[in-house]
């Protein structure tokens, strides 16, 4: 294998992002890292068991069933095993396919999804015996060169799931025991073969949207096994005249960070979602269940809904919002959410099944809904940390108005952390339909306690449906 570092020119970022990976310790986590790492592991597999049943979990687990693997990884909620490549896949994108697993709001660009990381990396830690500690390193590992990259680059036209096959590529190596130079050609591998583009994310949407997840793990699964196996990746990824830097980030950055002695990581900064539905949602979400509180979907005249700008032009404009035709595309809606919990009083999966969505008084209430950006709630998202207010104002037929509200520290934010309680909570509400309440509490006893597990193999049979 050639030794990239003896060239003339290096790479400057890949070799940080692979010393960063190489060299980050366990015992160079502070408690609240790990305790974060935790609660993110935790809060995929609770998203994890939404998805489970859908359209597209349901074909991706049969079509990986065809890569049957007896030392291989499992397929979660199953006793299936698969190839580590193809349980990324699936595991991936069936914990992305209910939009109930974590956020970042980028100081760079807009919200992403690290915990797309977490089972791919799992795969490949169940595939080698790895312990609970490397496993959780080599999460924090991923997650803080997603953050790290998605703060200070705007991937315009591409999709955030090409951040989250670098990170696997990164975490997987680690989780190999790769060498320094291995984990460069990982990296190498993955950043130049693997840039989805972001029509993932435009239009009506479809299955590829939770699926884009799985193939980005898949990618950065694969990418460290081809290393491994000796095959060399192209010279300069980001910083060649073909490479990354200039195609696909398009502007002049530098990665704060990626220190393996900072002792502060950037996973503790993702949120966790408290409804399963599209992050810049959320705050219309809040508003509107507020002002349900105080009408009735059948007296509704009118509704207004003053957002800020970024949700506004992402899930407030075009056709498709006061028309979705699946399930991706009406938890991408502001106009589909804020008619939604007018008439049923909250959000939640169930608002998102086909009989909601084609339910035509619901349909009706879209029509009634008008998108605006807010100039002081625009103001207030782009400052950092962000703030996430809404105000939606319903005029009914009688002529009374109604103001629900949203954000702030005095109201619902998305932005708030979210206590241990709060995550057994939501845990348990989600698990204990699919596998009871006393395996859900053991599940999660279990994976509070992760650092103490020798085998990752122990983990999957907890959630086997």
């Amino acid at each position: 294998m050639s030794d990239i570092s003896k060239t003339q020119q290096a790479d400057l970022l890949q070799d940080r992002i692979a010393a960063f990976a190489s060299e980050l310790a366990f015992d160079g986590l502070g408690a609240e890292d790990v305790e974060a790492a935790k609660a993110r592991i935790i809060d995929t597999f609770a998203a994890t068991y939404v998805g489970f049943f859908s359209e597209t979990a349901r074909t991706a687990r049969a079509y990986a069933a065809s890569f049957r693997s007896s030392d291989g990884s499992t397929i979660i909620g199953t006793r299936e095993r698969t190839s580590p490549e193809w349980a990324a896949f699936v595991n991936s994108a069936t914990s992305r396919e209910a939009e109930w697993n974590d956020v970042y709001m980028s100081r760079g660009a807009g919200g992403a999804h690290p915990s797309d990381v977490i089972l791919p990396i799992l795969a490949v830690a169940e595939h080698v015996g790895a312990s609970g500690r490397e496993f959780l390193t080599a999460i924090v590992v991923a997650y803080e060169i997603y953050l790290g990259i998605s703060d200070v680059v705007q991937i315009t036209g591409f999709d955030q799931t090409g951040l989250a096959g670098l990170s696997v590529a990164a975490g997987a190596s680690r989780i190999l025991g790769l060498t320094p130079q291995q984990l460069k050609h990982a990296i190498s591998i993955c950043t130049v073969a693997n840039n989805p583009l972001n029509q993932t994310r435009r239009n009506q949407l479809s299955m590829w949207k939770a699926a884009a997840a799985g193939q980005g793990g898949k990618a950065g699964v694969s990418a460290a096994f081809m290393a491994r196996a000796g095959i060399e990746g192209p010279h300069l990824p980001f910083e060649g005249t073909a490479g990354w830097n200039q195609h696909v980030a398009r502007n002049t950055y530098s990665v704060d960070g990626l220190d393996p002695k900072s002792g502060v990581y950037r996973i503790r900064d993702s949120l966790i979602k408290p409804r399963a539905s599209c992050a810049v949602t959320i705050s219309s979400i809040f508003a509107a269940e507020d002002a349900a509180r105080k009408v009735r979907a059948p007296e509704v005249e009118r509704v207004v809904v003053e957002t800020y700008a970024y949700a506004k032009n992402g899930v407030g404009t075009g056709e498709q919002r006061w028309n979705p035709t699946s399930r991706e595309t009406a938890d991408h809606s502001i106009p589909y959410v804020v008619a939604a919990a007018l008439s049923d009083g909250s959000v939640g999966p169930r608002q998102f099944k086909d009989d909601r969505l084609w339910d035509p008084d619901l349909r009706a209430l879209i029509q009634k809904v008008e998108v605006l950006a807010n100039d002081e709630f625009t103001e207030a998202y782009d400052r950092y940390p962000r703030q996430h207010y809404t105000r939606v104002t319903v005029y009914t037929k009688a002529g009374e108005v109604v103001v629900g509200e949203a954000g702030g520290p005095d109201r619902e934010d998305m932005g708030r952390a979210k206590s241990v309680a709060e995550m057994d909570a939501k845990f348990t509400a989600l698990a204990e339909e699919y596998i009871g309440s006393r395996r859900a509490r053991e599940a999660l006893d279990r994976m509070w306690r992760l650092t103490d597990i020798a085998d990752v193999n122990e983990i999957p049979p907890l959630f086997t449906i």
